[in-house]
């Protein structure tokens, strides 16, 4: 006979860790504006926009990399893609590399990581040895999960690198997979982090394969501007992606649910976010690799003990400082030297502001800064894109502002009109590389553009802005 007293037990306050649980929900190649609370009208995140009431959104928040390799990089270290040696994809991440899995074992967490790592040796594409897991002590994931699965076809490798098949489609398969480790580790203090690689496309068709009841349903949806104005394959793409989306939201309000029903809702440190965004072929032939917000701006959102409950946030923050924002949280000590935490600003009254600071490699070496009102970007011409982590010579090449073209369609890189802008901004971009470790460089001026696109006129307050 079925205990029912027992099922609806839930551990009285003194008996739950005095460690909160913390979560790290991460897609793949996800944009900003493709969640309702980013702006998106199509519904696709009614659970990510529910739970984002209970905590802190970030609705200016930016990878340092916009490339997966070294974005994921920088989520586990706390440190620059050029700091702690992941500046391209095919690089591996250090076996003594000062993690976030380590700072937490060391703190007496379980650690456990599922789906996509994508930061071992290179022709690592499935199986990780124990070395290269970043510390975690529970795996069930592989390096490459684009190559070795497909949307309906999961196949993950185990702590002893044997293959698992999960059924079901990819997301609610390793969702599946993060349920049952929580429901294993309820009674003890856990860093579980599930790493999805939806939306991300499909690579050996080039495609973004939803759910097969999702297949048709978003074609012809809303575009942002940028895509709407520049194509690129969005107008062919954009249903899938939105489908991939949707279905995501419902994994990661699943998850929220086991955590209700195990009583650690309340009590537990979650996160939702993305390694970087897409741009869907319109600024390079590819999905990501430019200084451009639809390849750096993503989703982010906090939720747990000590943060700010249906805040938003509209700071300029990079998603470098998460590993210190997490171990604050926790209570745990961070390493010297990596990127401040998020928390300050989380919990700040004071006007937006902040600057993220963005490195890009493989379609050009590249460095930016975003600020609440300007992006600008230099572009290194002698560096070869794959071989060279930087440059002691770049060129300016983008300069865009944001309050009047928040969607980057209109290149102001050059215009006299705008020469204090540039200079200004140089000198911070300058700062940025310096303290992420980077070589002295020189950063010269774009060709100067013919004066007279209309009346541009750049008021001296609006320079530092």
């Amino acid at each position: 006979m079925t205990d029912f007293a027992a099922l609806n037990y839930r551990r009285p306050e003194a008996e739950r860790p005095r460690q909160s649980p913390v979560i790290v929900f991460l897609t793949d190649q996800q944009r900003w504006d493709a969640t309702g609370i980013g702006g998106n009208p199509c519904g696709l995140t009614p659970n990510l926009d529910h739970a984002a009431r209970s905590g802190t959104w970030f609705d200016n928040a930016h990878t340092p990399q916009p490339l997966c390799t070294p974005a994921r990089s920088c989520l586990q270290t706390g440190n620059f893609a050029t700091a702690n040696g992941v500046h391209r994809n095919g690089l591996s991440l250090a076996t003594d590399a000062d993690t976030l899995a380590k700072r937490f074992s060391g703190a007496g967490y379980a650690t456990g990581y599922i789906g996509k790592w994508h930061l071992a040796p290179t022709g690592s594409r499935g199986p990780v040895a124990p070395e290269d897991r970043g510390g975690y002590d529970y795996w069930l994931a592989a390096n490459a999960l684009e190559h070795v699965s497909d949307s309906y076809l999961t196949r993950l490798y185990d702590n002893d690198q044997q293959p698992v098949d999960l059924p079901g489609y990819r997301i609610d398969a390793l969702t599946d997979a993060a349920i049952r480790y929580i429901g294993d580790h309820a009674d003890e203090p856990f860093l579980l982090f599930v790493s999805f690689l939806e939306p991300h496309h499909q690579n050996r068709r080039d495609d973004y394969p939803a759910p097969e009841v999702y297949r048709d349903a978003y074609h012809g949806s809303w575009l942002p501007p940028d895509l709407a104005s520049l194509h690129g394959t969005s107008y062919q793409q954009i249903g899938g992606y939105y489908g991939m989306i949707k279905r995501m939201d419902e994994a990661y309000g699943r998850l929220l649910d086991a955590l209700r029903s195990l009583g650690l809702y309340e009590d537990t440190i979650t996160v939702f976010s993305s390694d970087h965004g897409c741009h869907f072929k319109t600024r390079n032939g590819e999905y990501k690799r430019s200084v451009h917000d639809g390849s750096t701006r993503v989703p982010l959102m906090i939720r747990g003990p000590q943060v700010p409950r249906g805040r938003i946030v509209e700071d300029v923050v990079s998603t470098v400082g998460l590993p210190a924002t997490l171990m604050e949280l926790a209570g745990i000590e961070a390493p010297v030297g990596i990127q401040p935490s998020l928390t300050p600003v989380m919990r700040s009254v004071e006007p937006p502001a902040g600057e993220a600071f963005i490195q890009v490699s493989e379609t050009e070496v590249a460095r930016g800064i975003r600020t609440q009102r300007w992006k600008y970007g230099v572009i290194a011409p002698d560096a070869d894109p794959i071989a060279d982590a930087g440059s002691d010579r770049y060129v300016e090449g983008y300069l865009y502002d944001l309050e009047a073209d928040p969607y980057e369609l209109n290149n102001l890189v050059g215009l006299p009109s705008h020469r204090d802008v540039s200079d200004h901004l140089r000198e911070r971009l300058l700062s940025w590389m310096k303290a992420a470790g980077e070589p002295d460089a020189v950063v010269e001026s774009a060709v100067t553009s013919p004066a007279g696109r209309g009346q541009l006129e750049v008021w001296p307050s609006e320079v530092t802005s």
